[in-house]
């Protein structure tokens, strides 16, 4: 039997879509995994030291490991109409120079945030302390996300949310690309395709049984909000587009790296559909 480690955040969506094989849901008889929860931009970090077998991440981090790992079907978030917010102190104006807390260097949302506000001075920080970093004074604003989103002091407002910067830059209202999951491409070809297919079987099966592995969820202390915006929280982000990329998310994914591209951030243009599991190789070897 294979193991391979799983690396994902700890925020609710990724709990919540792994568990489903943590809880012994879906298993397999070829592969077992392993898991760490750590912070998204240590995964990034992490990602491009080629760390973990299978690992989240942030999509705007994908063409830098594109020849190290390949891009999952499953376990995506997107944003439809919402996503990452941008914070401030309620009443306070911002200057152009500003101080903004980020979650991380190669996020999605800090390379959206940088292209919209050249002459900010970002501070990258553990997204967990961002909204006090601004309540303190440390950073003038922040960008909230995760979990961070639902809630947050009365005494701050929204300067802009990042959807608006992402169909601003992308001309259209195509799904908010966020963040998904890299397999290394070391991993034999025929255990990387069970492993995507047993993750994607997790994640349909996890939205099945949404309300039951909710519960668990919260009765063992996994996650860090209450049963009410978890719900809220999933609806967003753990939801029935999660469970494979279709045609609209390849086509903003395909948005998403062409914008960087054009920004310096990439040293070419990719397609997200190129740097896929080639599944037909199983039928392939079928057939002979």
């Amino acid at each position: 039997m294979s193991i391979y480690t799983v690396a994902h955040s700890p925020d609710a969506d990724d709990i919540f879509m792994f568990y489903a094989i943590k809880f012994g849901w879906v298993s397999s008889k070829e592969l077992r995994f392993t898991n760490m929860a750590l912070d998204i931009e240590t995964l990034n970090e992490k990602a491009l030291e080629n760390f973990y077998d299978i690992t989240a991440i942030s999509f705007a981090l994908y063409p830098k490991i594109r020849n190290e790992y390949a891009l999952l079907r499953t376990a995506v978030s997107f944003g439809e109409g919402y996503g990452p917010k941008l914070i401030k102190k309620r009443g306070k104006k911002l200057k152009k120079n500003f101080k903004v807390g980020l979650s991380g260097r190669y996020t999605t949302n800090a390379l959206f945030f940088r292209i919209a506000y050249p002459d900010a001075r970002p501070v990258y920080m553990n997204f967990l302390d961002i909204e006090k970093a601004v309540l303190d004074g440390k950073v003038d604003a922040g960008v909230l996300i995760h979990e961070s989103i639902l809630d947050f002091d009365e005494n701050l407002e929204v300067e802009r949310e990042l959807w608006d910067i992402w169909v601003d830059l992308a001309g259209d209202e195509l799904p908010l690309p966020l963040g998904g999951m890299a397999l290394r491409r070391s991993i034999p070809l025929n255990k990387a395709i069970e492993a995507e297919q047993m993750l994607t079987k997790a994640v349909a099966v996890a939205h099945r049984h949404k309300t039951l592995l909710s519960k668990m969820l919260l009765e063992r202390n996994l996650v860090r909000i209450d049963d009410e915006q978890l719900q809220r929280y999933l609806d967003l982000y753990a939801n029935e587009h999660s469970i494979t990329m279709n045609e609209l998310q390849y086509e903003a994914l395909d948005k998403l790296f062409a914008i960087g591209f054009e920004h310096g951030y990439y040293d070419c243009p990719i397609r997200a559909q190129e740097y896929l599991i080639p599944t037909e190789y199983t039928t392939l070897r079928e057939l002979h």
